[in-house]
């Protein structure tokens, strides 16, 4: 498996541009299962993710064509409504063909999913609200099997979810009659949905708001989209810049995405610009100070921004606390930032308590997930002497060439091959 090799201390400059939001890209690709005419994408880099959804939607009967960064989608009629195993095991995302499968042709049977291990992200929303919408749901030796004509109904989420507002969105536009979400999720990501989803006939009401109404149609059709950028991997930028004190610019990169995390930064004496449709990161004169954090669902903050909290805070000056209140077992980088000389202490699994250092030292540590992996990735930056990190096929899920793009700002980073 692949590796990366960081040598840390070296300051980063220049450009680098941010690519559209792998949580943004995975939906909108699945609304092709909605309509037999065309979904056009534009600025969809080839994540693991990517792929493997490619993969999944293939397998159910859509024809899919890249020209450059542009994919053309296009599922003339369903070949199956079997979502298998071998797809939805490496990626969670994939679980969302369940609601459209059942719009489209009343019935789907979809394995139960993968994806990273960050803690027991419960699909009982999702089956609550197809349940709520007529379907009869029932698992079957791990997959899921969805029937019934549905039809609109009141949906009440006990809790804020993204994957499961992105299912019955989708599953709603095709309903009978209307449906309405509440406690529906706000994050960028989902208005990427809703927007897509208008501009092929869905009708909504309450956009914005926690109360979504969704008017089910008889047939939407094609659109054309490009997604939002993703304000995760604009967050590691912004983070890698920041522990390192450098001076970079972020082509494709919005501020107002990230809003909740940017106290951090300022504190830090980091200045962070919009300028146009980039941003420019000037943290020459960083100084970090410890302050607590509370993770929360859009606009609170982003759990997946959390672990890159953990490693710039790591430098600062005083405690921080670090309150993760969206996912157990959130924190399985700590243990490895800890091997490079962090000072964390972890409680109850939910709660992180850092005292800041002077320095981070290199090592050999392994990414556990997505996010966490990014973090190592970060603290290697600015650790002394080079680090080792492991399963990078972790990472690879949600960022593109992240290595290629830190070299070309001038980090000392390669990827290797492990025996």
């Amino acid at each position: 498996m692949y590796a990366f090799k960081i040598t840390g201390g070296q300051k980063l400059s220049g450009s680098v541009e941010i690519q559209s939001a792998k949580n943004a890209i995975l939906p909108l690709m699945i609304c092709t299962l909605l309509t037999p005419e065309s979904i056009i994408l534009h600025k969809v880099s080839m994540l693991a993710d990517v792929k493997t959804l490619m993969q999944l939607l293939e397998s159910l009967g859509t024809k899919i064509t890249m020209n450059g960064d542009t994919m053309i989608l296009q599922t003339p009629e369903i070949k199956t409504t079997v979502a298998s195993y071998d797809y939805i095991s490496k990626m969670r995302a994939g679980f969302w063909v369940l609601g459209p499968l059942l719009a489209r042709m009343k019935q789907a049977s979809v394995s139960l999913p993968g994806g990273c291990a960050i803690g027991a992200r419960a699909l009982d929303i999702y089956f609550s609200a197809l349940t709520a919408m007529g379907a009869t749901i029932e698992n079957d030796n791990g997959y899921i099997k969805a029937s019934g004509q549905l039809q609109g109904a009141d949906v009440n989420c006990w809790r804020v979810t993204v994957g499961g507002t992105h299912n019955t969105i989708m599953a709603a536009s095709l309903a009978q009659g209307t449906t309405i979400i509440h406690n529906a999720a706000l994050e960028p990501e989902v208005m990427d949905l809703i927007q897509m989803l208008t501009q092929m006939g869905a009708k909504f009401e309450g956009v914005g708001t926690r109360d979504l109404i969704i008017q089910g149609v008889d047939k939407l059709h094609g659109a054309e989209y490009t997604p939002v950028p993703d304000r995760i991997e604009t967050m590691t930028f912004i983070s890698a810049a920041t522990i390192t004190k450098s001076h970079i610019f972020l082509k494709n990169a919005q501020l107002d995405l990230c809003e909740s995390e940017l106290g951090v930064f300022h504190a830090g004496k980091v200045k962070l610009t919009q300028i146009d449709t980039g941003v420019d990161v000037d943290a020459t004169m960083a100084e970090l100070v410890g302050l607590p954090i509370t993770t929360g669902p859009y606009p609170e903050f982003a759990t997946d921004n959390q672990s890159l909290m953990c490693a710039i805070l790591s430098l600062a000056k005083g405690e921080s606390i670090i309150n993760e209140k969206m996912h157990d077992n959130r924190f399985m980088h700590v243990p490895e930032l800890v091997r490079m000389g962090a000072n964390i202490r972890l409680i109850d699994n939910t709660h992180a308590i850092i005292t800041g250092v002077d320095q981070l030292k290199g090592a050999t540590v392994m990414a556990s997930d997505l996010r966490g992996g990014a973090a190592l990735v970060v603290a290697a930056l600015a650790a002394q002497g080079y680090s080792t990190i492991q399963r990078v096929y972790h990472i690879d899920r949600g960022y593109y060439h992240l290595e290629e793009k830190l070299k070309k700002l001038g980090a000392d980073i390669e990827r290797l091959w492990l025996d």
